[in-house]
């Protein structure tokens, strides 16, 4: 199935989807005047790298090990995106007690050092748990969450089948 399709048309559709998907949130900040918060900036972060990792792709075209470096480049981008939009997820569901707004992604990573804004940011603010959107009953998150796992499936069965066809 995917390794009938060119590695290049694979990794410029990923670039397209997650450019798209950008845009969309592009839209909702600045059209629908959603708010992101500090986890949902770290997920639009990593969908950013798996775009830039699949329009790399296309434009390289990788074959043999190169090919490898890219799908394990993708795979971390996507399994760190997978599990920010899970612990968000996880938040809307059983929303902190105490609902604070922290401060903002760009507050903490300027006044502390990476080592203490990343616990911050994953711990989440009141903001993190709220609920501003949803399509067919899911969230913002939820729907992140999706596509993150998507893009691990389709590599997954990609390389499955990159294996299959060399042996």
């Amino acid at each position: 199935m995917f390794s009938r399709i060119p590695v290049r048309i694979l990794g410029l559709t990923l670039f397209a989807t997650c450019a798209a998907l950008l845009a969309f949130g592009l839209y909702l900040q600045h059209i629908q005047g959603i708010e992101p918060c500090p986890m949902c900036i770290m997920q639009r972060y990593a969908m950013m790298v798996c775009g830039v990792l699949g329009l790399m792709t296309g434009l390289h075209n990788p074959r043999g090990r190169g090919l490898l470096v890219y799908a394990a480049l993708l795979a971390t981008s996507a399994l760190a995106g997978a599990g920010i939009a899970a612990r968000q997820s996880w938040m809307q569901w059983y929303p902190p007690a105490v609902s604070e707004c922290g401060p903002g992604l760009e507050y903490m990573l300027e006044s502390f050092p990476l080592s203490s804004a990343l616990p911050m940011i994953f711990r989440g603010a009141g903001d993190c748990s709220a609920i501003d959107w949803t399509l067919l009953g899911l969230t913002i998150a939820n729907w992140s969450f999706l596509v993150f796992v998507s893009i691990l499936l389709g590599l997954g069965v990609f390389l499955l089948q990159l294996h299959k066809a060399r042996h």
